[in-house]
Formats: structure tokens, sequence, C-alpha cells
């Protein structure tokens, strides 16, 4: 590590959610990938509340004008039994390439923040509902932010082999 002194963050709130367990992990060779594909177009639909911590009164003020959030937040039950990884095969899939951690999303990195694109529903007082969110019942939410046309560049995008052959993959369950 570089830095040896610590951070402190203070969760701004917490996630309220049907999901209660997790979609899936690295660890478990349990799901087929049709499964695991299905189960996360299930999260990405369902509607979340994010409870905003009381004393954080107004902090919510104006969010109710942007369609999409991006709200970071802490796997807090997704950890590995071997801890924070520097390579990993994406999706823990061995027929995929050993890639750095920084190139994947996948949660078992050197600091678990986690970052996910969600449609706002709406807000009521100190709770936002949203729709995307793929966190499990009572995780916590380290902040949020409105998503912006400045955050998706206009240039091209470019993603890697694997990544465009599983987001194939993806597709072709539909087809089933």
């Amino acid at each position: 590590m570089m830095n040896t002194d610590q951070i402190v963050i203070t969760p701004v709130g917490v996630v309220r959610s049907d999901q209660k367990e997790l979609v899936w992990r690295p660890e478990s060779g349990a799901l087929s990938w049709n499964d695991r594909v299905r189960r996360e177009r299930a999260s990405a639909e369902a509607v979340s509340r994010i409870d905003i911590d009381p004393a954080l009164d107004g902090i919510l003020d104006g969010i109710d004008e942007y369609s999409h959030l991006v709200v970071l937040w802490w796997p807090d039950r997704n950890q590995a039994a071997s801890g924070p990884r520097v390579r990993v095969r994406p999706m823990g899939r061995q027929d995929l390439p050993l890639v750095g951690v920084f190139a994947t999303r996948s949660p078992m990195r050197p600091n678990s923040i986690l970052a996910t694109v969600v449609t706002l529903v709406r807000r009521q007082g100190q709770t936002l509902e949203v729709r995307g969110l793929d966190a499990v019942d009572g995780t916590p939410i380290l902040d949020i932010k409105p998503l912006t046309p400045h955050d998706c560049p206009p240039e091209e995008r470019r993603i890697p082999e694997w990544l465009q052959r599983l987001d194939r993959e993806r597709a072709a369950v539909d087809d089933e």
C-alpha cells in the first residue's frame, strides 16, 4: 500500500430491498451462466429503497429533477474468504482471461466501493425509490451523485473482446 493512513467513511443511508441474498459471488460455482443472467436481470428490474440518514435532512433537495443516479455502496456481505484480489477471471469464469481487478467490475477489490447507475423512480422525503440497484437489503450507501451528460463522453467507447463476448452470451439467454 502506498499510504498507511486510514480513511473513515460514514454511510449516508441504507438499502431496503426484497433482495436478501447476493446474486452471485466469485466463489459460487452453483449458478449456471443462464441462471446468473436471469437473476441479474430480475435484480436490474427490481425497485429498491434507499433510506437516507435523517440527520442529513435537505441533502436530497433537487435530486428528483434527475432521471438517473450513480449510487456508491459498500458490498459488506460480498467479501471473498481470501480477501481482495489483484487479478481475477471476469465473472469467475475459467474460460475468460486473467486480468487486473481494475479492468473488471468485480467486487473483490482492494477497496470494495461499488458504483451502480440506477433509475430514480421517485423521492419521498429522505427516501429514494430506485430501479436497478444490485445491492442487497441492508447494504450501506456511501454516496449518491446525479448522472449527467458529462459522465458519458460522446467519444466512441472501447471494451475488451471478453466483455463483448459476455454481452453476446447475455443476449443469447433472451433467445432461449
